[in-house]
């Protein structure tokens, strides 16, 4: 298969990346490494990557951001942030990749558990990833046919504990096994229109 990994060097990506790997064809892409260049905030640049990379048998997006602070101190600007990264971003990355899938092939977002169970100062993290949830349900209902589109929705994840974990009391690690094993579920499975969810 040939597979796109956006968001390739992170925590889970690079995880993921090694993963498929194992027997694919792999293209990573970030803003500032890999083997192509993306900006997911731009759709001119998911234009652009899309054109240099060709048809694919997947496309998994690892990539994006949001603003995590108190409510009280998140101005309108900050919220834009999630809004232009993480959720259209992603929104860009199926409008615009659905036309350069192989037949047969999946587009993978990334979402996350604050859409389910959300803690103090990710309230901006967690609408957008609520948003994706709903998007990712609906918009399968018209992607091409045979194309199949999915979101991966993590917890706290094992290699990500010490820097995250007083934010999440009481939340037990997700092995980065059980990381890999959701987006091999999406890219490798049958389901279209899922919400993969792996909180422990």
């Amino acid at each position: 298969m040939k597979i796109a990994i956006i968001g390739a060097t992170g925590t889970i990506g690079s995880k993921v990346t090694a993963h498929f790997r194992e027997g694919n064809q792999v293209l990573t892409a970030s803003r500032n490494s890999g083997d192509l260049r993306v900006d997911i905030s731009d759709s001119d640049s998911i234009k652009a990557f899309f054109e240099k990379a060709g048809f694919l048998d997947a496309l998994i997006c690892i990539a994006g951001e949001a603003k995590w602070a108190p409510l009280q101190e998140l101005s309108e600007a900050d919220y834009y942030i999630g809004i232009r990264s993480k959720l259209m971003g992603q929104v860009n990355l199926v409008r615009i990749g659905d036309y350069f899938l192989n037949p047969g092939g999946s587009i993978t977002l990334s979402a996350g558990i604050l859409a389910d169970d959300p803690v103090p100062a990710t309230s901006s993290a967690a609408m957008v990833n609520g948003a994706l949830h709903s998007f990712v349900r609906a918009a399968a209902l018209e992607m091409t046919p045979g194309h199949r589109l999915n979101v991966v929705s993590l917890g706290l994840v094992e290699d990500a504990y010490q820097a995250y974990r007083t934010y999440f009391p009481g939340h037990l690690p997700v092995s980065m096994d059980r990381v890999v094993s959701a987006y091999e579920r999406s890219v490798m499975g049958k389901g279209h229109g899922e919400i993969i969810r792996m909180f422990r």
